[in-house]
């Protein structure tokens, strides 16, 4: 059985209608409520010209046979219920980075070929910087977020959009729908240019969106299996990073399928560490999505001062970025009740593996139980590696893997190689299959530094210098050298009263990694510039090394 994210929706609203779906401060929308609103939208989408639909079967994998909507908006209820209108009325949402300054806007809505937009008022200006260039462009819908900025001249205000339109859908609409209608997620562009990663919704919904059991993770057999288990449902659970992030609206759609409730901050144009408590307590948030030590460290720092009662919480899920091994052990000591969970995934492969530990557990990091589809390939891409086998190799995934990138044919061909008529998804990361079956990664191959015939991974580098206890931050890049070709530079960001030297921290290093992969220089930073979604800025680290 194959599914489609609009069907999987509106199965578990017929179940549960009444029950919570999304709380954001005061505002409490049930699953009818979301499931009236978004079909209020899907409406208004196609009132407005969109969803007009090329059957996969006549379409190369980077091409699109649908239209597009960009959501450019902070966390909010609208943000989800964009993406489910979207997919109701056959037209294929994506994400928009609201750091975006005007250029970079530009880019991603004519790389994307955008023919409509829900956006907050507060980025109005920077949407009318661009629009005049986008003759795609054509629906314009505005979400007041109390920034008091008018209404953009040709826009219409969300609100009003919706309310002109019926709660229900024309049967042949909801027949038409398809589990190859698509799913778009954009990329972050931290290391180039964001490309848009198209999936079919079938695919994404098991890769990713709660498509398999979690007791046994095979796939959901029936629409009934689906909607018995809405009985187990009630979970409430909060995504600190912005839905603009895929591991933030994954856990999103991963608890609409579950029947659970999604909580949102009260503070959602950055995060706010008190605010996230506060909610914590507030609403009784049992999982809290955060990604990696950015989110990690401000969080485990208010934890040990607080006097909230966060008793409702039992785990925290850190996905997109590593967890160091300080800041796990903090929080297992802060809230020894509690499971810590690091996901592995990416845009380009769904959910590939996990790691759970509780106190008492030995705590580690980059390493990861597999899950269905994941595999180690070759070096040079020929065959599969047998767990235990020494050569470092590709982390692949196969099975249900993205179709491409939209509009690139050659990074398509590169990044899904078919091997012995297996398909895989080979992102970039490499990794290494234990002999017990467990992964170990060792990081994305454009980070990798080659310095003296050496290959060094940047991602464990930075681990290495996060075990020192001065170290808030920090990222690892490499710059030119004469005797070594490429030479390791750490961009770190200390604690404001620490008294400490760059040789204390390479001697803290040296304990986990092997000599030749330290640092050759250290830089020192107030900051360090990450996404908003705490991914690295790997760009901006290079260009702070060649500042030194």
């Amino acid at each position: 059985m194959e599914y489609n994210l609009a069907t999987v929706h509106e199965l578990v609203e017929d179940a549960v209608p009444d029950r919570d779906c999304i709380v954001a401060g005061e505002r409490r929308l049930s699953y009818r409520d979301v499931g009236d609103r978004s079909r209020r939208l899907a409406n208004a989408l196609r009132r407005r010209g969109l969803g007009r639909v090329t059957e996969r079967t006549q379409l190369e994998g980077h091409e699109s046979g649908q239209d597009h909507l960009g959501i450019y908006l902070h966390n909010c209820p609208e943000y989800l219920e964009a993406m489910l209108g979207a997919y109701k009325a056959r037209v294929a949402p994506f994400n928009v980075n609201y750091r975006y300054v005007a250029e970079e806007l530009e880019y991603l809505l004519g790389d994307s070929g955008a023919r409509a937009i829900v956006f907050h008022s507060a980025f109005a200006p920077v949407l009318d910087e661009v629009r005049g260039r986008l003759t795609d462009l054509a629906v314009l819908l505005q979400v007041d977020d109390g920034s008091g900025v008018d209404l953009l001249p040709g826009a219409e205000w969300y609100e009003d959009a919706l309310s002109g339109e019926p709660s229900s859908l024309p049967d042949d609409l909801r027949d038409s729908w398809s589990p190859d209608d698509l799913y778009i997620l954009y990329t972050g562009g931290t290391t180039g240019m964001p490309k848009g990663v198209l999936w079919r919704q079938a695919d994404i919904f098991v890769a990713a969106l709660g498509g398999r059991r979690l007791d046994d993770q095979q796939e959901w057999a029936t629409p009934g299996d689906l909607v018995a288990n809405t009985a187990n449902g009630g979970t409430r659970l909060m995504p600190a990073p912005p839905f603009m992030h895929g591991a933030a609206h994954w856990m999103a759609f991963n608890a609409f399928t579950n029947a659970n409730t999604i909580v949102l901050g009260r503070v959602n144009e950055r995060f706010d560490v008190d605010d996230t408590l506060a909610v914590v307590q507030d609403e009784g948030v049992n999982v809290l999505l955060i990604v990696g030590d950015a989110f990690g460290r401000p969080l485990v720092e208010a934890i040990e001062t607080t006097d909230r009662n966060l008793s409702s919480l039992l785990a925290v899920v850190s996905g997109g970025a590593a967890l160091s091994r300080g800041v796990k052990q903090r929080l297992l000591t802060a809230l020894p009740t509690i499971m810590l969970l690091d996901g592995l995934g990416a845009s380009e492969t769904g959910q590939q593996g996990s790691q759970l530990t509780a106190a008492g557990q030995e705590v580690t990091t980059g390493d990861f139980t597999p899950g269905p589809g994941m595999e180690i390939l070759s070096a040079d891409l020929d065959r599969i590696l047998e767990p235990g086998h020494e050569e470092t190799g590709w982390l692949a995934q196969s099975g249900r893997v993205p179709l491409g990138y939209l509009g690139d044919a050659r990074k398509t061909a590169r990044t899904f190689p078919t091997i012995a008529g297996t398909r895989y998804s080979v992102p970039g990361d490499r990794a290494r299959l234990r002999s017990d079956g467990t992964l170990e990664l060792l990081g994305r191959d454009s980070a990798t530094i080659n310095s003296g015939g050496e290959k060094i991974f940047a991602e464990e580098v930075e681990q290495a210098l996060l075990h020192h206890p001065a170290v808030l931050d920090c990222l690892v890049t490499s710059r030119p050298s004469p005797r070594w070709g490429s030479e390791v530079v750490a961009v770190v960001r200390l604690r404001s009263d620490a008294a400490v030297a760059d040789a204390d921290l390479l001697e803290e290093a040296a304990r986990h990694v092997a000599r030749y992969k330290l640092p050759k220089a250290i830089v020192r930073r107030d900051h360090v510039e990450r996404s908003p979604s705490g991914k690295a800025d790997y760009r901006w680290a290079a260009a702070q090394a060649l500042e030194g």
